[in-house]
């Protein structure tokens, strides 16, 4: 889980009432049960005052700072908007009034979620990110253009598997910060439900919308490898096969020893039959890291495909040549490799089977075919 690791904010807040010596009998009454913490009694009295003058904008002022108090933060902004609506007089107080309780519910909300990723059972883990999400949307509701606040609201949906409804905060943070991060985790979250949607209709309308938003963060961020690994995929999910190329050539290019770029251009490479160039990538993803257990796979498979193919151009010349007998070679020791650290797979050591039974190797391509049968 991400911990939020926040200072917290610092809140001040002076509350006093303004003198006006034409304030009726029922604000004075509302202001003496304030001062005496009887808000339901002055809400009585402001609710009084309010339907005598609709315009009252001490009342809905008066009636806002009582519904903060009270955590109604909806309510409060709606009674601040008509306090305003009527006069500005209670404008500077309403502006301190919302940051104040920005800060608290950005406070709160970062308080609740680090006790939810301390929590000691599921339960009250889920109990306190309720309350996390709830205080981040309140300080949003304070402050609109607060980009932290968005943020952590982001981190909180991502905490409880809801990335769904992480969508419209990060779209709100594109517009905010248009930062690399934004770009990268809404264009993963499009990617994940078209990989995950049955109905291809509607993956490919998830992978376009991946698309978009990745190539627009690539305009602004070029360089940013998080985009750039993301948009490559976001080409093949849309089959742009040719612009998915040139987009992981742009990323070794500009991050040789980045294993993951390597990896993926060669894929895409040996898809293409450009076998030579599959190696290149395979094996130097290889030697950055020897364990990348899916670049010793696919170099092992690069070579069977490349031997494969030379047998094939042989029989169609009606050449009795064995030279793709080399390439097969080659094949195995990153195949075997591969078996060890996932010995579990049929049709793998099948394949072993068929390689080692071309080059005459009789007893490894028997174990191999019986290691399948068992397998199955």
């Amino acid at each position: 889980m991400r911990r939020l690791v926040l200072t917290s904010l610092l809140l001040v807040m002076v509350f006093s009432f303004a003198a006006f010596q034409c304030s009726s009998t029922d604000l004075v009454s509302a202001k003496l049960y304030i001062k005496q913490g009887h808000y339901e009694k002055a809400k009585e009295a402001l609710m009084k005052d309010i339907e005598k003058n609709p315009k009252s904008d001490e009342g809905f002022y008066l009636l806002g700072y009582i519904l903060g108090e009270e955590q109604d933060i909806e309510n409060m902004l709606i009674n601040y908007e008509k306090s305003l609506a009527a006069s500005s007089k209670f404008k500077d107080d309403i502006i301190n009034s919302k940051l104040y309780y920005w800060g608290k519910n950005f406070n709160g909300g970062v308080s609740y979620f680090n006790k939810s990723t301390s929590a000691a059972n599921e339960d009250s883990a889920k109990m306190f990110m309720d309350y996390s999400i709830k205080s981040f949307k309140n300080s949003i509701a304070c402050q609109p253009d607060s980009a932290i606040s968005y943020q952590n609201l982001v981190y909180s949906y991502f905490n409880i598997g809801q990335h769904d409804l992480a969508i419209e905060p990060i779209k709100k943070l594109i517009e905010l910060k248009n930062d690399a991060g934004s770009y990268a985790m809404l264009g993963e979250i499009y990617l994940n439900k078209g990989a995950a949607e049955t109905d291809s209709v509607k993956a490919l309308e998830y992978n376009n919308q991946a698309l978009e938003v990745l190539q627009k963060g690539r305009k602004f961020h070029s360089e940013d490898k998080d985009i750039l690994l993301l948009l490559s995929n976001a080409y093949i999910a849309t089959d742009k096969i040719d612009d998915a190329m040139a987009t992981f050539r742009t990323g070794v290019e500009s991050e040789p020893e980045n294993k993951y770029y390597r990896y993926n251009y060669g894929v895409l490479l040996l898809n293409d039959k450009q076998f030579a160039a599959a190696e290149e990538q395979f094996a130097k993803a290889i030697e950055i890291d020897p364990e990348y257990v899916n670049a010793i796979y696919n170099l092992g498979v690069t070579y069977f495909r490349w031997g494969v193919e030379i047998r094939n151009e042989a029989e169609a010349a009606e050449s009795d040549s064995e030279d793709y007998k080399v390439k097969l070679k080659q094949a195995i020791p990153h195949l075997e490799k591969y078996l060890e650290l996932s010995p579990g797979e049929p049709q793998l050591w099948e394949l072993m089977g068929r390689i080692y039974g071309n080059l005459g190797m009789s007893d490894e391509s028997k174990k191999a075919f019986e290691k399948a049968d068992s397998l199955r």
